[in-house]
């Protein structure tokens, strides 16, 4: 979840509506206010007025800076949204965005505007850096999808093109550099370039942005120029914009930008982006723009999932203090999402946002009425007595995310392109590193396993934990697993080893195994065996294949097992 930095001053200036007077926040206020944000103030410095914020919603990027913060808290206190006239003024000229052909293959989508009449502050400056990196970073995976530049508009000269080159035919002094550099330079010495620059692998020309005079205006995703995207303290007037591979994702990240800027007292001038080609917008494409998205549902389903009777009169209102647009017919209301929100998927997002804006204390707890006695299942009971059999035999048990990276799960394991690298990914994620279910609980073995180089041999470590295994005949395409999983590390690792702890452990379930031949891209040639019992397979055994070992970094020899436990549950 997204921590973030913001200023106490800074939050009292932007938490003010219009022709009203500062008023500071007290750390309880701020505290209790945070609720509205599902934020947790995590530290504070009375003497810079610096507070640290961790925000429980990844799905709500326009609250990762202290201008998303304010506002919500701001709507909620004033009862409603004020709406921000960029998206409804339609001025006669505007100033133009040019997208060169062939871009649809390369990052195919941007969106722009100026800000004009807020003079930068440091806090200021400050919140954009920040939004800038983290909406990029996480919102935007590592800027795959979405990256964001920020220039002084005063040294730009409309209409800005959006091209495609080649490496070596622009050249620029990048952000951090005193050189001039061609683009393909870029992308083999600068930071940026080598940590970003896998994003454009395999093109042979490369996007840059330039302005009329064609002045290089930045190298999206990687770099800004250092003449013109430098943005100081004190400028007044600005150049946003995003770029990026999912347009809807791209336009919402620019309203983001234009309503806290607007909040800030800048004015927006929005910018006509033209395409040579269609888009899911059209080919003239102004931005900022309201990706209106409403839904209709019944009072009686906001009811049922709060446990408390309300009407429509106070579900609207309800909403309306948390920035919705609503309309009430009869026991029915249709919401419509502000212009910076676009994580409206279920029916249980607009109840979830009830319960917050009326607060929580305001719901009555409901008693249990019925008395029950629990007991646990036979699958726990499984793996409850296998965790014990492990440790008893010297393993250290480790538990580990679910969610884990398509690298660590499949590629690092030398999987791709075969069945056991199949995975059940998670649609539209924030970040890479958990975009996928695991399907099996070695590959999280060997990341503690990486991380450990310096603790004492032998090492010794298992698991037993859920997995998602791929499987098409199931109602969501994947069926949940319990697995156990163990490895042993040190200089000296056999398959006999594993083997023998694997002995042992049948022998106190009392189940008896056997071990066939088979090949398994993860495990050395001759060195892997299918664990099967009563004719059916259940796991692996085998000695860690080099390459494998080599692709997480770990030194000495490693010998493992897996086991589906639930297999194993469902015998006597």
């Amino acid at each position: 979840m997204p921590t973030i930095t913001i200023f106490k001053q800074d939050l009292e200036g932007l938490l003010t509506g219009p022709g009203e007077a500062r008023q500071s926040i007290t750390i309880e206020q701020l505290e209790e206010s945070l609720m509205l944000v599902k934020g947790e103030l995590k530290g504070q410095n009375p003497d810079s007025g610096e507070l640290r914020i961790e925000l429980q919603d990844s799905n709500r990027p326009d609250l990762w800076c202290c201008e998303g913060i304010a506002r919500q808290i701001r709507v909620k206190r004033l009862g409603s949204l004020a709406k921000y006239g960029f998206l409804t003024a339609k001025p006669k000229a505007l100033k133009q965005l040019t997208v060169a052909p062939g871009l649809e293959q390369v990052r195919p989508f941007v969106a722009a505007c100026t800000a004009t009449g807020y003079r930068v502050t440091q806090e200021g400056l400050a919140q954009l850096i920040q939004t800038q990196e983290k909406l990029a970073e996480m919102f935007g995976r590592k800027r795959k999808t979405v990256s964001i530049g920020i220039y002084r508009l005063a040294a730009i000269e409309f209409p800005v093109a959006y091209d495609l080159v080649k490496p070596d035919e622009v050249s620029f002094t990048p952000l951090g550099m005193d050189t001039v550099m061609t683009l393909g330079e870029m992308l083999l010495v600068h930071p940026k370039g080598l940590e970003f620059g896998g994003i454009l692998a395999g093109q042979d020309r490369l996007p840059v942005l330039r302005d009329a005079k064609r002045q290089a205006l930045s190298f999206p995703p990687i770099i800004n120029s250092r003449e013109v995207g430098e943005v100081k303290v004190g400028d007044e007037a600005l150049f946003v914009e995003v770029t990026g591979t999912d347009l809807p994702m791209v336009v919402l990240t620019l309203n983001i930008f234009a309503a806290n800027l607007a909040d800030r007292g800048a004015v927006i001038e929005p910018i006509d982006v033209r395409y040579p080609y269609k888009t899911a917008l059209g080919e003239s494409v102004v931005t900022p723009q309201d990706l209106v998205k409403s839904q209709t549902l019944s009072v009686s389903t906001i009811e049922q999932a709060l446990g408390q009777a309300l009407g429509a009169k106070e579900v609207a209102k309800a909403l309306t203090a948390y920035g919705y647009e609503v309309k009430t017919s009869g026991k029915h209301v249709t919401v419509t999402l502000p212009p910076y929100r676009q994580d409206l998927m279920h029916a249980m997002d607009v109840v979830e946002d009830v319960a917050i804006s009326r607060g929580y204390a305001d719901f009555l707890p409901v008693m249990p009425s019925d008395f029950t006695v629990g007991g646990l299942s036979r699958i726990e009971e499984v793996s409850d007595r296998v965790r014990a059999l492990m440790v008893g035999m010297g393993f250290q048990e480790i538990i580990s995310n679910i969610l884990g990276s398509p690298h660590d799960l499949r590629d690092a394991m030398r999987l791709e392109g075969t069945d056991w690298g199949q995975l059940v990914e998670v649609d539209n994620v924030m970040s890479q590193n958990f975009s996928a279910l695991r399907q099996w609980v070695l590959p999280s073995l060997l990341r503690v396993e990486a991380a450990s180089n310096r603790a004492f041999y032998p090492h010794r470590m298992f698991e037993a934990g859920e997995v998602a295994k791929f499987d098409l005949t199931q109602p969501l395409g994947s069926r949940t697993v319990m697995v156990l999983g163990g490895m042993i590390a040190h200089a000296d690792a056999h398959f006999s080893e594993i083997h023998s702890c694997l002995d042992t452990l049948f022998y106190y379930v009392n189940q008896a195994y056997s071990l066939e031949p088979i090949q398994h891209p993860s495990f050395l040639a001759g060195r892997v065996g299918a664990i099967v019992l009563e004719g059916k397979q259940i796991g692996v055994i085998g000695e860690l294949h080099p390459e494998v070992l080599e692709r997480w970094q770990i030194s000495v020899p490693a010998v493992a097992f897996e086991i589906d436990l639930t297999q194993l549950a469902e015998r006597p």
